[in-house]
């Protein structure tokens, strides 16, 4: 279920989704789905703002799973094709979207301030191909493990909003016409 390839500047993963591309594209862009998958295991996303238009504004902040360490990211939405591209910008904040260097957030010299994220959606047969390129993303930085371990999440999200709607389309089916 799972490719993943790095080059020297940007972690690439290529996963597929059993689900419709309309909804893997709302996980990316509607906040309340966003927070239930995104950030490594065990992390949440108490936060997420996002002006999903090109030039709009993101805010994010990931709490590690004790909830003593909250690191926020800020970028800018540069793409937006609906179903198909999403590209935005990312890079290391304060609560408030102001920008800050990645040392003081504790990354190590050398860590980008600004990466670039591009979301690539396809339709095959019902199911969504998803290709995600973190593009300045340094390969040693752990940043691919995180990704997989999000898009398991996801996975698993995708499938309990699915189940979660089967209910309701189960009791469309059965009402008679009269």
């Amino acid at each position: 279920m799972s490719d993943s390839n790095k080059s020297n500047n940007a972690v690439i993963i290529e996963r597929t989704f059993n689900a419709p591309v309309d909804m893997i594209w709302q996980m990316w862009t509607v906040p309340e789905h966003f927070k239930k998958w995104y950030g490594p295991k065990g992390f949440t996303i108490p936060v997420a703002e996002m002006d999903l238009r090109p030039g709009g504004k993101r805010l994010v902040c990931m709490a590690s799973p004790d909830g003593s360490m909250k690191m926020w990211t800020a970028g800018e939405h540069i793409e937006i094709v609906s179903n198909e591209r999403l590209s935005y910008t990312e890079s290391p904040a304060d609560e408030n979207g102001n920008l800050v260097s990645p040392s003081a957030m504790g990354m190590p010299d050398g860590y980008p301030m600004t990466t670039e994220v591009n979301v690539l959606l396809e339709n095959q047969d019902g199911r969504t191909k998803m290709v995600l390129k973190h593009i300045g993303m340094p390969t040693d930085s752990g940043a691919g493990g995180g990704w997989e371990q999000a898009f398991d999440q996801l996975a698993d999200h995708v499938g309990t909003v699915i189940n979660d709607s089967l209910p309701y389309i189960e009791s469309l089916d059965s009402l008679e016409v009269k």
